[in-house]
């Protein structure tokens, strides 16, 4: 049985290229293409197809609403997003809207159809760039947090007044330490934080778990 293929994607010429991919696979079945989001959230509950291809970056809803929407709908179709956007925020944000797949556009045809098999088969495909930066994204608070506790506990505190938008000078009468002694806490945070600039300490601050 051939799996059945839908496409939303505004760029025309984007479409016009997925299309004639899914008609020359042989497993594959074209059902319908849309380009428009809006129009694709009435009409693919009809269509039925086994597989939706489709992208993120489209107005009135964008492709995470958009799929949001028809999964209710649609609890038996796959979908397959394309996308140019690498981030891991657009990825959470696709498969939490009940996306099971995260393709980037230049994917070549030949993964682009393993991955449409995969999907069908119960897998959830995504582009090898798109799953480091997800692993990433797991491992990077954990890394912070250990880095963290090597801070001692006047360094971890003019961290915090830093991050609160407190000024040398104030961090200094804060704690009743010279200017000199903060800079110098301040010089071992980034040391042991591996930044270079404020806003990069306080970042990592910031984003710690807990």
């Amino acid at each position: 049985m051939k799996t059945r293929i839908s496409l939303v994607d505004d760029d025309e010429e984007t479409r016009k290229v997925l299309v004639e991919v899914v008609r020359r696979e042989p497993t594959l079945e074209y059902v319908s293409d849309y380009g428009n989001s809006a129009l694709a959230v009435r009409k693919l509950p009809g269509d039925q197809p086994d597989v939706v291809l489709m992208d993120i970056n489209m107005p009135d809803p964008n492709g995470v609403e958009c799929v949001r929407l028809l999964r209710p709908k649609m609890p038996r179709t796959q979908f397959l997003m394309l996308t140019v956007y690498e981030s891991a925020d657009h990825v959470f944000a696709a498969l939490k809207a009940g996306a099971t797949g995260y393709l980037i556009k230049n994917t070549r045809r030949e993964e682009l159809l393993a991955a449409i098999h995969q999907i069908s088969a119960g897998g959830s495909p995504m582009t090898s760039a798109i799953a480091r930066k997800v692993v990433q994204s797991f491992i990077e608070p954990v890394e912070t947090n250990a880095k963290l506790e090597e801070l001692t506990p006047k360094e971890r505190k003019v961290l915090e007044f830093l991050s609160q938008g407190y000024l040398y000078k104030e961090i200094a009468d804060t704690m009743s330490i010279s200017v000199t002694t903060v800079t110098t806490h301040i010089r071992n945070v980034y040391e042991k934080l591996h930044v270079r600039t404020r806003s990069q300490a306080i970042a990592k601050y910031l984003t710690r778990n807990g």
